[in-house]
This record gives structure tokens, C-alpha cells and sequence, in this order.
């Protein structure tokens, strides 16, 4: 009866040594954290005629997104109060218009104050002396007060994102996005006009990165947007049909070859709701730390009437 027992208890104690092993080369995924739902502050209506969402930018008080129509020829600007929704549609102050016919697909904005007065540089993905232009605004109206080139070795460039990295004495140090190639580049504070001539900085490396701690199969299929900037970190959002992810990329300043995304923060939305498109556009962190961000989201093709500017829920980058 002694044997029987000693062998029990040895076989119980290897079953447990083995159960411990286990644990120990198992991933822990359980303790990345993932966040999967959002609530809607503002809706963005579709003034002259401009339905689809584009740039976004968040600021202290104030989140700006922008719309263009069909074709690009006109853009408008939303601005909405983080704190109760009211949402205003802006005004192009030097046309007395409520739209802009410079600022192309108005894929990006990013703000800036200089000098005590506020700024919006907005990237049109356009090529040329227009690739970068920049709005003064004052309380909900704007003023065209620069345009600028991008050329990437010597050739002109077009860029679909752009965020404000720092800025010092005499120049605004700007991280541009180009797909999944991040460009550093540089413009004197109050440059009216001129050439930014941008160096490669950095790569993204998406098809490792891991949503609720497995990685997407068809990643490649996802379409990149504009991006979000805040301290050392950025927010990337990728869209495939009704399916929006945000992936985390850290420590940008020092950034080079090609890096992959923070594995412990993930985001997704997956809309039953908005079956036909959820296209997250642009991301930023705003109002109690939150990660804002705005949207196309249609229920079949052809609607237009749900766009808006939301929050994901219990996110905060503090």
C-alpha cells in the first residue's frame, strides 16, 4: 500500500511539474490590453456636397475633421467641442465660403500654435507646390497663409499623414506618413512657402502585429490612413470593409529601419451595425487622455449619413 501511494503521489507530482511548465512557455496574452468598443460624441454632416471623412486632428478643447467631395475640389472642416458634440462647420475667411478648393483629398491635419496664434498644416496628397498647406484659423474660421513642396531625394512627394514631432526656436519638426514609410522633415516656423526636403526615417512592420494577441491573416488587405502622435508614440488606424484596427508603434524619436507594433495595446472595431464600411480615418489623443478618432461608417453603398467623430471607451494614455 506504501509503494502504491509513493507512486500516486510521484505521478501527481510530475503532472503538476508538467501543468507548471506548461504556463511558463505559454504566451500571456491575457494580461495585453485590448479595447473594442466606442462611443459617438458628434455626428459629420455632408455640407456642399463633401460626403466622404478624411483628415482629423485633436486639439485642447476641439477636434477638427475633415470631408471632401467626390472628386476633391472642395473640402470642409468640422469643428467639434470634445466635452458636449457641438459640431460647426467652418469658414474659408478668405472667400466667405463654408469650403476650401485647395486642400485636395485632405488626408491629415496636424495644429500648431506660433506666436499665439493657431495653425492647421493639412496634407492633400497631392505632389507639388501644394502638398502641404497651411490654415491660420481663428475661433471656426480659416485663412490660407502657406503652401509648401515635398521631395523625398530630390523628387516630389505626396504624403497621406502627417503629425508635428517638436518644435524649437526657428523650425517645426514634422513626421510625415507615406503608407507604411514614416519621412522626417523640417520648415521654418513662419515659412509662408518653400521646399521640405524630408529624410526616410523609418518602416512599419504590420504583418507581426498582434490585435487581442493574434495576428491578422489578411493584414495586407487593409487599407493605412492618417495617423496619431502623442508623446513618443504613434497611433496607426488600418481599415478592411467594416473593420477598423488601431496598432501602436513606441519610442519614434529614435526609430529606424523597421519597427513592430507594441504587442501589449491593440484596438478594434468591428461593426455589425455599419456592415457595408467602419473606416476609422484619423486618431489622435485628446480630452481626458482619450484616443479620438473620426469615421466613414455606411450601412449599404451609397449612404452617407453616419459619419462622426467618437472615442474608444476605457482607453486612457496616461
Amino acid at each position: 500500500m506504501f509503494t502504491r501511494r509513493m507512486g500516486t503521489m510521484k505521478r501527481f507530482t510530475l503532472f503538476v511539474v508538467f501543468l507548471l511548465c506548461i504556463a511558463m512557455l505559454t504566451p500571456n496574452t491575457a494580461s495585453a490590453a485590448y479595447y473594442n468598443t466606442y462611443t459617438t460624441v458628434a455626428k459629420l454632416n455632408n455640407a456642399n456636397n463633401a460626403y466622404a471623412a478624411q483628415g482629423f486632428a485633436v486639439g485642447s478643447t476641439y477636434v477638427y475633421s475633415a470631408k471632401v467631395n467626390g472628386d476633391n475640389t472642395r473640402a470642409v472642416i468640422y469643428r467639434t467641442k470634445m466635452s458636449d458634440g457641438s459640431t460647426t462647420l467652418m469658414t474659408n475667411g478668405d472667400k466667405g465660403t463654408t469650403y476650401a478648393t485647395y486642400l485636395g483629398h485632405a488626408n491629415d491635419l496636424v495644429l500648431s500654435t506660433i506666436g499665439g496664434n493657431y495653425y492647421m498644416f493639412v496634407v492633400t496628397m497631392n505632389s507639388g507646390s501644394m502638398s502641404l498647406v497651411k490654415l491660420k484659423y481663428v475661433g471656426t474660421k480659416y485663412y490660407k497663409v502657406g503652401n509648401y513642396t515635398i521631395k523625398y531625394k530630390g523628387s516630389n512627394k505626396s504624403m497621406s499623414g502627417v503629425k508635428i514631432t517638436s518644435k524649437d526656436a526657428n523650425n517645426i519638426h514634422f513626421l510625415f506618413k507615406s503608407g507604411r514609410t514614416l519621412y522626417r522633415g523640417s520648415l521654418p516656423l513662419n515659412a509662408k512657402s518653400g521646399t521640405i526636403n524630408v529624410t526616410g526615417g523609418f518602416n512599419l512592420n504590420i504583418e507581426d502585429a498582434r490585435v487581442n494577441g493574434s495576428t491578422i491573416s489578411n493584414i495586407n488587405s487593409y487599407a493605412f490612413q492618417g495617423f496619431g502622435y502623442h508623446k513618443n508614440t504613434i497611433y496607426v488606424p488600418m481599415t478592411y470593409k467594416n473593420i477598423s484596427i488601431v496598432l501602436v508603434y513606441r519610442n519614434i524619436s529614435t526609430a529606424s529601419g523597421t519597427i513592430k507594433a507594441d504587442k501589449n495595446y491593440s484596438f478594434r472595431i468591428t461593426s455589425a451595425a455599419y456592415s457595408n464600411l467602419f473606416e476609422i480615418e484619423g486618431v489622435g489623443i485628446g480630452k481626458g487622455d482619450k484616443l479620438w478618432f473620426n469615421t466613414n461608417r455606411r450601412t449599404k453603398t451609397g449612404d452617407t449619413a453616419h459619419d462622426g467623430v467618437h472615442y474608444f471607451k476605457n482607453y486612457s494614455a496616461s
